[in-house]
């Protein structure tokens, strides 16, 4: 069992910079794959960013979101820096066993409570 709480999340303008943080319990967090997935008002849940033994970034995202994690903290960060209106979501964290991430939020079994964060024009 992994339980994920993020925090991190807020009001920023664009342009502006925001780091998520996702905290892990578990003592085997670095067996997990971990990505982070997020959901704005009426719509779907969309892959943003995942990582395990290797890293898939959204391309929407990529250039301007980085992912990395600190398996002696159990916690993983996404870094958001030149956000925009359309960044505008709440974000979640999610862990899948295995180290072979993938973008399917299906795959993942562990999800975090979300953060929201809202990016002004």
């Amino acid at each position: 069992q992994v339980q994920l709480v993020e925090s991190g999340g807020g009001l920023v303008q664009a342009g502006g910079s925001l780091r998520l943080s996702c905290a892990a319990s578990g003592r085997t967090f670095g067996s997990y794959a971990m990505g982070w997935f997020r959901q704005a008002p009426e719509k779907e849940r969309e892959f943003v960013v995942a990582t395990g033994m290797t890293t898939y970034y959204a391309d929407s995202v990529k250039g301007r979101f980085t992912i990395s994690r600190d398996n002696a903290k159990n916690t993983v960060y996404l870094q958001m820096n030149s956000l925009q209106p359309e960044d505008t979501a709440v974000y979640y964290c999610a862990a899948q066993q295995g180290s072979w991430p993938t973008r399917d939020s299906y795959d993942y079994k562990y999800w975090g409570q979300g953060t929201q964060v809202t990016v002004s024009s």
